[in-house]
């Protein structure tokens, strides 16, 4: 079945905290939303048709994850990215910043050092400094065009004293998908150093041409014990509201801990719904993603060849993710006066850079999972207001 992406569906009034809070979160409601990691997408075909049969049964109880729920998740797992799973390695999870949150709290103490690499999710940052832990950050290198990690400066940062990683593969919002010669050396390092390995890899489906996922626990049996590796259909398949999410968890007394500081909270199984979309999601959604990643890659495409017109922004080319990181440093504004012009003279909603941390003044954060007219009204805007400053 052909999907059309080009195909504009109004998502207003529709609860969505894209395109209905435009003025609790810019402050100005007349603006182009291209910013929180949805898509303006329907899902896939199959996932909506299970939803809707699901829906006419007409009962709501509780639920948890039967058989197909963890064959769809491990077949997806095998076929896609060559790792296989055991299904009590996973753990149900609201979502992955909830899970982050949790595994925080459960795997370290307070005032252990956490390390993160900036410019970089934002909610990571919260992560570490709400649950009184310390942040280490070790920034990634930016040379020519291209994000790579710091290894001497990761080495330095581990004999510190650091307990505990966060890293984000692929990572947002630079768009690298990490090779595996780099996750090896990165891996090495954190056993050398004892330091445990949280991979937030939401993105992990998500990969252009040319690159390839790893996932950080399939490197080796040894890294598997000594790392947790999060996961999700909701960027995939732009589910990210029904709030299922799972980590794959190979060392026992990691998952028995992190079970255990959850249930803490009170929520123990997914909802029935999250339980439908992910399990036909994974079956059936196949077809949809590799059509949805060719017309991500010609949005990709677009802004790489918009961008001879403006020679003030630069970019860098993403190897995963819908997510564009645009360089606006040769404007010559201060952070926040950065992202007044975005909004206030371009009328776009951006992510703002300095949200990311060290190395992300200057820079703004683009969502590309759009139908490319919008996307072409959001880079013209920009364009015109760039003119206009002289």
């Amino acid at each position: 079945m052909n999907c059309d992406f080009d195909r504009i569906i109004d998502r207003r009034q529709t609860c969505s905290v894209k395109w209905d809070f435009n003025q609790k979160i810019f402050g100005c409601e007349d603006i182009l939303p291209l910013w929180v990691a949805d898509m303006d997408f329907q899902a896939p075909e199959a996932v909506i048709e299970a939803l809707v049969n699901r829906a006419k049964h007409g009962i709501f109880g509780y639920s948890d994850g039967m058989d197909g729920y963890y064959e769809s998740l491990s077949t997806w797992m095998h076929e896609h990215h060559g790792w296989e799973i055991q299904r009590d390695w996973v753990s149900f999870s609201p979502g992955i910043v909830f899970a982050l949150y949790q595994l925080v709290r459960s795997l370290t103490k307070p005032g252990d050092k956490i390390l993160l690499q900036s410019p970089v999710y934002p909610p990571f940052f919260k992560a570490v400094k709400n649950n009184g832990r310390e942040l280490v950050n070790s920034q990634l290198r930016f040379i020519q065009g291209r994000y790579t990690m710091d290894f001497e400066d990761l080495e330095k940062k581990f004999s510190s004293g650091v307990k505990m990683m966060i890293l984000c593969n692929p990572h947002n919002p630079v768009g690298r998908v990490w090779e595996r010669e780099e996750l090896d050396r990165l891996g090495q390092l954190c056993l050398a150093h004892d330091v445990l390995v949280i991979s937030d890899e939401i993105h992990g489906d998500l990969i252009y041409q040319g690159h390839r996922h790893i996932p950080f626990a399939a490197l080796s049996p040894e890294l598997a014990l000594k790392s947790i590796v999060c996961t999700a259909p909701s960027k995939t398949f732009n589910l990210a509201g029904l709030q299922t999410s799972n980590l794959i968890i190979p060392n026992p007394e990691y998952r028995q801990a992190f079970q255990e500081t959850r249930d803490l909270t009170g929520i123990h199984n997914p909802n029935v719904f999250g339980i439908t979309a992910l399990e036909a999601a994974y079956r059936h959604g196949g077809d949809w993603l590799n059509q949805l990643m060719v017309y991500l890659q010609g949005n990709v495409e677009f802004i790489m060849s918009s961008l001879d017109t403006v020679p003030q922004i630069q970019t860098v080319r993403p190897e995963g993710t819908y997510l564009m990181w645009l360089d606006f440093r040769e404007l010559g504004m201060e952070p926040k006066e950065l992202q007044k012009f975005l909004v206030h003279k371009a009328g776009v909603g951006l992510n703002p850079g300095f949200q990311f941390g060290p190395g992300g003044d200057g820079f703004a954060r683009l969502n590309i999972g759009c139908s490319r007219s919008i996307l072409e009204e959001g880079f013209e805007r920009i364009r015109v207001a760039i003119d206009g400053l002289g």
